[in-house]
């Protein structure tokens, strides 16, 4: 598709603990500097990685220095993190990956499900109230796990090492243990003292400071059922009595037949055209690759508006606003999964509609929140990869428990987290999910269905090649952050480092003209002020919203990774000796 030019309480669980961000962004920069050793050999035999922390990122580098592919370094980080990421990486969760491999493009969906029993108004009481925290805290809250049927597909599919091979470094690592970061930590204790007496999380997580060495004899035994059976080790056998027993005991929905019913999608991703470059993103059940197209569309039609404008100034926040304004309100109305509603992506896309939705901006004051609606005329907690390796393959995985540690269970016997991903329904039209993001019929609750996602995993090509592979957590703010970290990049021209370092800011439709910020490299005090002047509340963001891992390669073959300072993430630019084949 062308495009020409013309809040909540899981907040808290994002932040830094006691670490000062100060502190976390000089380590990034210090460890950007420390492991990025870029190479004058052609794009063929270098490779890069930026993963939320260490351990994944290792574990990527080592799999590609042994001759496995992307796809290979992806499975491998993925079990890592389910291990030493527990806040988001997981295997009771779900996500998204996109990929570039050989020249071909490829999508993989493996969000979760609805259980069969789940209804529409099933988190509503008999006074259709909203049942506080049901589709958050419990076993009640969790969809059908995906994370596992889908790093098998990809394996399937597109991997070149044993399947064993790349569940290893996972099992070592729950068996004997890791240190637990001071981030994790507070993390940790937050969550503690949110769950408590709710849920077993304490059991599992209680007392680690940092420095503690976390082991998990129960992940591990569970990952050496999947390292010997693939999927069969987790959606059958002893690992699936596990979680349906825990469902029992905690009144949640899943049941054997779900898990053996569950299947992971391969999609058509979605490609649109953004100056001279190709944008390789995701299609539905995730909103973001149909709202990055609007906001990357819309912003070129302002072209003179945006003119001389600084980055993150008063006047280019406020445009942003405004198109991000009527992004969530045609994301509010019509998107969902695509396998049980009609979804117009091609409208939504289309160059018409962009120019007349560009149309509607209000260049000098915020258009009335109750004026905006949907165009057609008929803490979150996530994490994220980008992996290049020495072929010029690329991938890209957003995946995630919803809130941080899921909904706060972990399955006895087991030793993994759940996610809570039902909150992503729409559970009641209007009503405000944990991300503060309003749905409609597009997104209600079905058994089976999968709910509507704001993941972005982006891989943008020139001629073919990789430019940029990039994506975050974040809910309802992946999609802001995905699209700024580009404009950051190409409009002003920023090293990855500095393009995910900027303060990033997020407007969605509701609470009406309310523009949160991050706290790291906030907003400048003038340009809030001015804002503030325009009408907007305008207000540092509870949670430092984003955790961006970006690599990107110019146009002379020159790979430059970065993890954005906001996390714990580690990246790496590192060259590999030549092999023949994929």
């Amino acid at each position: 598709m062308n495009l020409p030019p013309a809040n909540s309480s899981a907040s808290a669980r994002q932040t830094k603990g006691d670490v000062p961000l100060r502190t976390h962004r000089l380590r990034a920069i210090v460890v950007a500097l420390l492991f990025m050793v870029v190479s004058d050999s052609a794009i063929a035999g270098t490779a890069a990685v930026a993963a939320p922390d260490r351990h994944g990122a290792e574990a990527a580098r080592q799999v590609i220095e042994e001759g496995g592919n992307a796809v290979d370094a992806a499975i491998a980080t993925a079990f890592v993190l389910a291990v030493t990421f527990p806040e988001a990486g997981n295997l009771g969760g779900g996500g998204f990956m996109t990929l570039h491999l050989d020249g071909r493009q490829d999508f993989l969906d493996f969000r979760e499900t609805a259980p069969a029993a789940a209804s529409r108004d099933m988190y509503l009481d008999a006074a259709g109230a909203v049942i506080p925290d049901g589709s958050l805290v419990g076993a009640r809250a969790a969809g059908v796990p995906g994370t596992v049927a889908g790093l098998w597909a990809a394996h399937q599919r597109y991997g070149t090492l044993p399947w064993r091979r790349l569940v290893t470094p996972a099992i070592r690592l729950a068996r004997e243990g890791f240190a637990v970061e001071p981030q994790l930590a507070g993390l940790l204790a937050e969550q503690r003292t949110e769950l408590a007496g709710r849920t077993n999380f304490d059991r599992y997580f209680g007392g680690l400071e940092a420095g503690d060495t976390l082991r998990q004899p129960e992940l591990a035994a569970t990952l050496e059922r999947i390292s010997r059976a693939g999927p069969k080790g987790f959606y059958r056998g002893r690992t699936a009595r596990l979680i349906v027993a825990q469902m029992r005991r905690g009144g949640g929905l899943i049941t054997q037949a779900d898990l053996a019913a569950y299947t992971p999608v391969w999609r058509e991703p979605l490609r649109f055209d953004w100056r001279g470059r190709q944008v390789i993103t995701a299609p539905p059940p995730s909103s973001g690759g149909v709202a990055l197209a609007q906001l990357l569309g819309m912003k070129e039609r302002l072209a003179a508006a945006f003119a001389g404008q600084p980055l993150n100034g008063t006047r280019y926040v406020h445009l942003i606003a405004e198109i991000s304004k009527r992004v969530f309100a045609d994301r509010a109305e019509y998107l969902g999964d695509p396998g049980f509603v009609e979804v117009p992506v091609a409208r939504l896309m289309a160059p018409d509609y962009l120019d007349r939705r560009t149309a509607e901006v209000s260049l000098e004051r915020p258009s009335p929140t109750p004026t905006v609606r949907p165009g057609l005329a008929d803490r979150p907690q996530t994490t994220h990869f980008s992996i290049l390796d020495a072929q010029g393959n690329a991938v890209a995985v957003t995946y995630t428990l919803n809130g941080g540690f899921g909904n706060g269970v972990v399955v006895t016997g087991a030793g993994f987290l759940l996610n809570n991903e039902m909150d992503d329904f729409s559970i009641r039209p209007g009503q405000p999910n944990l991300y503060g993001v309003v749905g409609g019929r597009a997104n209600e609750i079905a058994p089976g269905k999968r709910m509507l996602s704001s993941m972005t995993p982006t891989i943008v090509l020139e001629a073919g090649r990789v430019r940029t592979i990039v994506g975050t957590p974040g809910g309802s703010t992946i999609i802001t952050a995905v699209f700024q970290t580009l404009i950051n990049l190409r409009d002003f021209g920023l090293p990855p480092l500095a393009a995910i370092s900027a303060s990033r800011f997020h407007h969605q439709l509701l609470p009406p003209d309310r523009i949160i910020y991050s706290r790291c490299c906030a907003l400048e005090a003038q340009t809030v002020q001015e804002l503030s002047a325009l009408g907007y509340t305008v207000e540092p963001s509870s949670w430092e919203f984003g955790d961006m891992q970006v690599v990107t390669v110019d146009a002379d073959g020159r790979v430059e990774a970065a993890s954005d300072p906001r996390g714990r993430g580690q990246s790496a630019v590192f060259t590999v000796a030549p092999r023949t084949g994929r």
